[in-house]
């Protein structure tokens, strides 16, 4: 095979891969909207003994989140690597990996490293 059909083929792969994370996203939003509505009817004071329960459950829904998002957003990345070895094998003399806007090979900056 042809490092241009190769590449080609990444580039279709990575493109499905965006339409299923896409369709993964969407029913996410659902999903959330139905969390929202039993959180916002279920999780007050009323319903715990005290603040400290509360607050855990209130906590434990929002790691699940968080895991979710992490998990989504290194797949991401992993695409962002596949695409920049694709992009950017066209380009004589590189420059040093800014080509998506200046972003660099380690992906996405989220400002948790300037923290």
């Amino acid at each position: 095979m042809s490092r241009e059909k190769a590449y080609l083929q990444m580039l279709e792969s990575s493109a499905t891969i965006q339409w299923n994370i896409a369709m993964i996203l969407e029913a996410k939003a659902v999903e959330a909207e139905k969390v929202k509505q039993w959180t916002q009817h279920h999780i007050h004071a009323r319903a715990f003994d005290s603040h400290e329960e509360q607050l855990k459950e209130t906590i434990s829904i929002h790691e699940v989140i968080v895991e979710m998002v992490e998990g989504l957003t290194k797949l991401e990345n992993g695409l962002y690597s596949n695409l920049k070895a694709v992009l950017g094998s066209g380009e004589e003399g590189g420059d040093g990996g800014e080509g998506f806007g200046g972003m660099s090979g380690e992906g996405f900056d989220f400002g948790e490293d300037s923290k």
